[in-house]
Parts: structure tokens; sequence; C-alpha cells
């Protein structure tokens, strides 16, 4: 069986993939590292792309994710790339995020995981059941501060302008994360927030295995 290597989002795990249904492929998780200190992002990279064991790899990547997938393929030939809520260049970071950037907010204000900002956080992330609120509030709860101060301070600072040829991105009309208005998308999904991965599975796996087939 041939094999699709998957990042997720920030501090969250292969949990956000389990809904997918690709045909002929194994969804292999690449697990986050916790940043050495003042790490930069292609070192960071270099250590994240030894758990790929393939020539010319897919990849598949969530939110964060999907700007690693871009990193990686700086790195590395792949055969494609499959970002979903993400963004692939500077460009396409919202005006609000830029702010903080500018601001350096997250810095002085280091985003936490406090049960006070799980509503404003839900309603970012486009959260529509319990369940994926409750999985929401899991990461929040389990997650490594210093590896999400540093995730989220490469993220909200990623002056990428190198996008791959073999790149489909996949995004929601509703996402409030990243705003469709900034997007250039291969394909839009309507009614879909940051959180579609798992309210829009079928979706998402109807247009990556076409994409797949191809091949």
């Amino acid at each position: 069986m041939k094999t699709i290597y998957c990042i997720s989002g920030l501090g969250a795990d292969e949990k956000l993939f389990s809904k997918l249904t690709i045909h002929g492929y194994e969804l292999k998780p690449i697990q986050w590292l916790v940043p050495h200190q003042k790490e930069g992002l292609q070192d960071y990279v270099k250590r994240m792309k030894f758990e790929i064991k393939e020539e010319n790899p897919i990849l598949m990547g969530l939110s964060f994710g999907g700007m690693i997938s871009i990193e990686i393929a700086k790195q590395i030939p792949v055969k494609k790339i499959f970002i979903i809520s993400s963004i692939k260049n500077s460009r396409e970071l919202p005006l609000w995020l830029k702010t903080i950037a500018k601001l350096k907010l997250n810095s002085l204000f280091p985003l936490r995981s406090l049960k006070i900002y799980s509503p404003i956080q839900n309603y970012m992330l486009g959260l529509t059941n319990d369940e994926e609120k409750s999985l929401a509030a899991n990461y929040r709860k389990n997650v490594n501060q210093p590896y999400l101060n540093w995730a989220v301070n490469q993220a909200i600072h990623w002056k990428n302008e190198e996008v791959p040829t073999e790149i489909h991105h996949i995004h929601g009309v509703d996402d409030h994360i990243f705003p469709i208005k900034n997007i250039v998308p291969t394909l839009k999904i309507e009614k879909a927030g940051h959180f579609m991965i798992l309210n829009k599975a079928s979706q998402i796996s109807q247009y990556i295995n076409s994409q797949l087939q191809e091949d």
C-alpha cells in the first residue's frame, strides 16, 4: 500500500485525519517535535522530514501542517502536496495575524489554553458539534506550551513566497482563521470552517481520491 505523510495542525495529532477515506493509501502521521531553543523553521523541518522514508512522497498538511509541508517540499522532491485549511504564501496570511506579528502581541500575550477563551477559539475553528469541541478541548489541555508558543510565532511570521507546482489547496468558504478572501485555493468547500477535515471529510476525500487516480 502506498503512503501519504500527514502533518496535523497546531498541537493536534492524527485523529484529525481519521474521517478521511483515501483508497489504496495509508495515512501516516508525522509527529510534532518539541523545538530546540531558538530553533528556526528550516532546521525544525530538517528534523521532521527524517520521518519520511520514501522518495518523492505525497504530503498532506492541515493548517500549520500545510505550511510545514511546503517547507519540506523546499528540501526534498515531492510528488504531490495536499494542504487543507492552510495558506500557501505570506500574502494569504490575514491582516489580523499580520498585526499580531507586527506588534509582537504573541510575545506579550502568549496563547494560553484557558477555559475562558474556549468559546472564542471554538468559533474561530468553526466547530459544529460536541465531538469536535471535546477533541479541541483535549488538544488545548495537553498541548506542549513551549511548542505552541514557538509554532504560533513561526506561523504568523512565515515569509514564504515559493509555492510548489504540484500543490492542491482545499479550503473552506467560512474559515475564520484563514479567511477565503485572502486565499486562492484549488477547491472551495461551501459552509465549511477551519475544522472541516472532520465535518466535510467526504468532500475532501472525494477530491483527493480523484487527484490520486490521475497518476
